[in-house]
């Protein structure tokens, strides 16, 4: 015979173990607070896909059996707000003291600085995952981290000195706009969909 309770409490411990940490990764938290702002027309910002050239598929099992990367990808996110082309990586270290350069392309630092001289707005933003902090750098700092400092990491103190840090919200989870509409606009989007 069946021990129904035994059952139930095992399923229970696999779920629990299973989505204990689900939802909580910076790339999620982000695509979350994307879907915020486009329901509540605050702003449209998307993941950018990666462009993936397929070589071989077979169709009856569905599998890719071999494929590569058509192009370097840029950046993470594009989008729109308040009339401004915004454009962002975003990482993740589980690093308690830097981000390692290493993490981020050339070609993506150079996009971002483009995106920058063209009057888009273009910045990273970085997680340390250990200390359960997320950081906003302005590509200004990056690239005045990248010309000043002979280092392979950004270390966390530069983050606290010239970033920003991004409170954790109930919703949106991440709310990096708060910090671009302080850094840019000069205000706080939530005091203007009130009136």
């Amino acid at each position: 015979m069946l021990n129904y309770s035994r059952l139930k409490s095992t399923s229970l411990n696999k779920m629990k173990s299973n989505y204990a940490n689900r939802g909580l990764g910076l790339e999620c938290d982000i695509n979350l607070a994307n879907e915020y702002y486009r329901i509540n027309d605050i702003a449209y910002v998307y993941k950018k896909p990666t462009p993936i050239k397929l070589v071989d598929v077979d169709y009856k099992s569905g599998k890719i059996k071999e494929a590569y990367f058509q192009t370097p990808s840029t950046t993470d996110y594009n989008g729109i707000y308040k009339g401004k082309y915004i454009d962002f990586e975003a990482k993740e270290t589980k690093s308690k003291t830097a981000f390692s350069l290493s993490n981020i392309h050339e070609h993506q630092i150079k996009h971002l600085i483009n995106v920058k001289k063209h009057g888009g707005v273009s910045f990273i933003i970085v997680r340390f995952t250990a200390l359960n902090e997320t950081y906003f750098l302005s590509t200004d700092n990056l690239e005045q981290f990248i010309k000043n400092y002979e280092r392979k990491s950004i270390p966390l103190n530069f983050f606290k000195q010239y970033g920003k840090i991004i409170k954790t919200k109930y919703n949106p989870r991440i709310d990096y706009l708060e910090v671009i509409n302080t850094l840019y606009f000069g205000g706080n989007y939530h005091d203007e969909k009130k009136n």
